[in-house]
């Protein structure tokens, strides 16, 4: 676990990724935790290397999943490419699960003893950079007049605390749900679909940050999608939900604007 000289050095990846191409669909899609980099100054981070195959490293299946839908949305995906176990662009800095010390029972020695400085490092090269990206994209589409619905992509474990999780995929909302609620209503008529209502998360003002902040507070139509890892952890069901969403994002805008 280095800890010395910048934080990102002239070999790490830049934070975002962006995938597609901005064209006339009202879709912008973001996922908080499509990669898994890791600055090469902070190493492993302590974490063991199996552990980096899990949910508290990434949401696995989002980026497979992301890119395919963008592709056939026509439209972007923007991507945070380092670890969530480096810092969860989906919490606000300063937040307690903003950077883990612990997560589903596994130890982040190099979180332990971090310093506000180095937590501000964290915040400035690698959240703030893929926020103003997001910001960035959303900012020009309302200058051109362009209509955006905002969604943001997540994946979920089967099963956490010894219980299992019966849903294939959960719509998260609070604050301007219609959006989201359409979505939901649209999933269910899938055939063999069992979609969470705000479950197996519930959205909040606190709990999350990139919706309320880039969806909410402008007012925007917005969904929160959680996807069950399993259903996406391989190619094919990667193209499943990217066929399915494709599908039934098109017809949710259609039943919300009409």
């Amino acid at each position: 676990m280095r800890q010395d000289g910048p934080l990102l050095g002239a070999d790490d990846p830049q934070p975002v990724r962006v995938h597609g191409r901005a064209g006339l669909s009202p879709f912008v899609l973001v996922s908080d935790h499509a990669g898994r980099a890791v600055p090469a100054r902070l190493g492993d981070l302590g974490v063991p290397a199996p552990d980096w195959e899990r949910h508290i490293a990434w949401d696995i299946g989002m980026a497979g999943m992301g890119r395919l839908l963008a592709e056939r949305l026509e439209t972007i995906l923007v991507e945070q490419v380092y670890s969530r176990l480096v810092i969860d662009c989906n919490r606000a800095p300063g937040h307690p699960t903003s950077i883990v010390r612990a997560s589903d029972g596994t130890l982040v020695p190099g979180n332990a003893a971090l310093d506000a400085a180095a937590e501000t490092e964290r915040v400035e090269r690698i959240f703030r950079p893929y926020h103003d990206r997001i910001t960035e994209e959303l900012d020009a589409r309302l200058a051109q007049g362009q209509p955006t619905v905002l969604v943001s992509l997540h994946s979920f474990t089967p099963e956490m605390d010894n219980m299992a999780r019966p849903w294939h995929a959960g719509i998260l909302h609070n604050h301007g749900p219609r959006f989201g609620l359409i979505l939901k209503d649209l999933l269910d008529r899938e055939p063999g679909l069992l979609v969470g209502d705000n479950e197996p998360y519930a959205l909040t003002d606190t709990s999350d940050f990139t919706v309320p902040f880039h969806g909410e507070r402008r007012d925007l139509p917005h969904v929160e999608l959680e996807i069950r890892q399993d259903l996406v952890a391989d190619a094919a069901g990667q193209r499943e939900w990217a066929d399915r969403l494709a599908r039934l994002l098109p017809l949710a805008w259609a039943r919300y604007t009409a």
